[in-house]
This record gives C-alpha cells, sequence and structure tokens, in this order.
C-alpha cells in the first residue's frame, strides 16, 4: 500500500475513544455525589419542618465534610496506585539485574504474542538488554500493564474531587439562600437538582461515551429515590 494510500485512509478513518481521562473521572465522582448527598439532607430535614437557616447550615457542613472525605480518598486512591507502581518497578529492577535471562525470555514471550518470530524479536531482545531503562520500561508497560503515574497526580486529584463536590453540593442548597419557608425552598431545591442532574447525567454519557439519555435518566432517577427516601424517613420519624 503506498503512502497517499495510507494518508488517505487515514483521514477518513476517525476513531472515536474516551480521551478525557482521569480529570474527568474525578469530576464525574465529585459532582456525582455533591448532586445526591446534600439534596438527600436537604429534602430529610424539610420532610422533618427544619427552618430553611438549619436546612442551609446542616447541607454547607455536610458539604464541607462531603469535600475533605472525598478529596482525602481520592488522594489516598492515587497515592495507592502510585505506590504499587513504585513497589512493582522496584521488584522488576531486582530482576532485571539478578535475573537476566529470564527477564530476556519473558521479553520474546511478550514480543512473539504480538506475531513475531526469533529472527524478528531477537534484535529487539538484544537491545533491550543493553539499554536497562528500555528495558524496565518495556517489562512494566508490556508485561504488568503499568502507565507511570504522574507525581502530582494523588493532589491534583483530591483538589479536583473536592472542587466538584462543593459546585454540586451547592445546587440543592441554592435555594434555601433565598426562600424563608424549607418546605417552599424544597420544591424549588427538588427541581433545581433534577434538572442539574439530568443536564450533569448527559454529558457523563456523552463524555463517558454511553448513551446520553440513559445515563441523564438513571443520574436523575438515583438522586430523586435518595432524596424521596430521606424525605420519607423524616416524615414517618417525625409522626
Amino acid at each position: 500500500m503506498d503512502e497517499k494510500r495510507q494518508q488517505l485512509l487515514l483521514n477518513q478513518h476517525k476513531e472515536k475513544h474516551f480521551m478525557a481521562g482521569e480529570v474527568v473521572r474525578d469530576v464525574i465522582m465529585g459532582v456525582s455525589d455533591g448532586l445526591t448527598v446534600p439534596f438527600a439532607l436537604a429534602a430529610g430535614l424539610s420532610g422533618a419542618q427544619a427552618p430553611s437557616s438549619l436546612v442551609l447550615t446542616a447541607g454547607l457542613a455536610e458539604v464541607a465534610a462531603g469535600a475533605i472525605s472525598m478529596g482525602l480518598g481520592g488522594y489516598l486512591a492515587a497515592k495507592s496506585e502510585a505506590d504499587h507502581y513504585m513497589r512493582e518497578m522496584k521488584r522488576e529492577q531486582e530482576e532485571i539485574i539478578n535475573v537476566p535471562d529470564t527477564e530476556a525470555a519473558e521479553c520474546a514471550e511478550i514480543l512473539s504474542e504480538y506475531g513475531l518470530g526469533p529472527t524478528e524479536y531477537g534484535p529487539v531482545v538484544s537491545a533491550l538488554r543493553k539499554n536497562p531503562q528500555a528495558w524496565l520500561d518495556f517489562m512494566m508497560k508490556f508485561e504488568l500493564g503499568l502507565e507511570k503515574p504522574d507525581p502530582k497526580r494523588a493532589l491534583y486529584s483530591a483538589m479536583t474531587i473536592a472542587l466538584s463536590y462543593v459546585i454540586g453540593g451547592m445546587v440543592p442548597l441554592f435555594p434555601y439562600m433565598f426562600i424563608k419557608e424549607a418546605h417552599k425552598a424544597m420544591f424549588t431545591s427538588v427541581g433545581v437538582t433534577l434538572l442539574a442532574l439530568l443536564f450533569f447525567g448527559f454529558v457523563k454519557g456523552q463524555l463517558t461515551g454511553n448513551r446520553p439519555l440513559l445515563s441523564a435518566i438513571q443520574t436523575t432517577f438515583i438522586g430523586a429515590l435518595a432524596s424521596a427516601a430521606a424525605y420519607a424517613i423524616a416524615k414517618a420519624v417525625q409522626t
């Protein structure tokens, strides 16, 4: 196949893969919980006939605590991933030094799985043995399937999740800032939050490659179910 033909085929074929990455995943996690948990809390307190000021105070306290908790969880998860990578890299380094022939055989086996024969993968293995860093990178990626994590990933993840949680959590609490009667504020909060959940679910579906409409309905249903359960429990306890 000539070069012009190859370029033409590449231009005509545009693959649609999810490329948004870890930051979008953190935003989705933070906003999703931020919209749902304070929404359910506000609905439950409204069901217990708490004044708007109390609902707002409790909601803000929950948003602060939730943001810290979610951010810390994101930090620990990313840190654990980085620690796992470092442990495996250290183990792989020791094996390359202590049992190089075994590691070379593993390289050959990996390359053969891609359809390369001895005459083809032999020079590659020889080149890797002469370059320990390239050899290590090869084994980490192709034997263990691990990519080197960003050293700042844990901090960025914590900040992204926490900020997203705060943004999402303020949506259901916003009406309580201006409407003194909690019962009336609750209905406004329900309308605003359900619209936000619909929009968020739709966008999430587009970013993750799922069906946007179905994602919007599922996200909204979960949020509505959580708030309805909290409201019903508060009413039942009160009576």
